[in-house]
């Protein structure tokens, strides 16, 4: 594995890692086990995933842990699945401290119930003095939910006469996004074999590179990340230009 973490040009990183992490329920079917099961060991996914990104040097990783459609899972699931976040957060604040990463979390926190709610906010505020990474948890997250949220904001601002309707961009709009001050991710991992992206991120992944594995979510570790990077470093990112344009002067990141 060190041989592989080797070959990863350090000065071509993305920026922004943003993760769907899919296949806990298919992985804990395969090994004779209940759903939560699956969820419980994607848990130490997370722990060597964000040890990974951190160990790069990379700014930013988004995790989507949870989506406004996940609410409609099972009771038994969804209560499970709640519980194990506040373990979670409680158990590994100090581990962020300790690596001087910053915790943040995008979505729609008035869903959560009041302890997990509650359990969110005091680690935000316990990691918010860090300058390391930047953690970011999509928690009752929906693209969808975000961009009428936004332009539901965009226009009671303009209906207050704080916006001008004709100067609207899509700066304006970003400003109104759960991700204001965070850079699009420019790669986009998805584990577990499906080909989508789920209502996640849908505005900033414009123009990101997507990576597809077969690997379940509790068994990706380090070296899948490492392959997925190497993989993002081979391709050229062009943005509407040519090849040409691209090499007089655009790089990675």
């Amino acid at each position: 594995m060190q041989d592989l973490k080797d070959t990863i040009d350090l000065k071509r990183l993305p920026r922004h890692i943003a993760i769907i992490m899919d296949g806990n329920g298919r992985w804990a079917k395969e090994q004779g086990q209940d759903r939560l099961f699956g969820h419980y060991h994607g848990v130490e996914s997370v722990r060597n995933i964000v040890e990974g990104c951190a160990e790069l040097g990379i700014e930013y990783l988004t995790l989507y842990a949870f989506s406004t459609e996940n609410w409609e899972r099972p009771e038994k699931e969804v209560s499970g699945l709640m519980d194990l976040l506040v373990d979670t957060i409680r158990k590994e604040v100090d581990t962020l401290n300790k690596n001087n990463i910053r915790l943040h979390v995008i979505g729609n926190l008035d869903m959560l119930p009041p302890f997990a709610k509650s359990e969110m906010q005091e680690a935000l505020e316990m990691t918010s003095h860090n300058t390391g990474m930047n953690l970011v948890m999509a928690l009752s997250y929906s693209s969808r939910w975000e961009l009428v949220n936004a332009v539901k904001n965009i226009a009671l601002d303009a209906q207050a006469g704080k916006l001008d309707a004709n100067n609207i961009t899509s700066d304006t709009l970003e400003n109104y996004l759960c991700t204001r001050n965070i850079p699009d991710p420019e790669l986009m991992i998805r584990t577990s074999g499906d080909f989508r992206v789920s209502n996640f991120l849908l505005y900033q992944l414009a123009y990101t590179e997507l990576y597809f594995t077969e690997t379940r979510w509790p068994d990706f570790r380090k070296k899948n990340l490492y392959e997925a990077i190497l993989d993002f470093q081979g391709r050229e990112r062009r943005f509407g230009k040519i090849s040409e344009q691209v090499n007089k002067g655009q790089h990675i990141g």
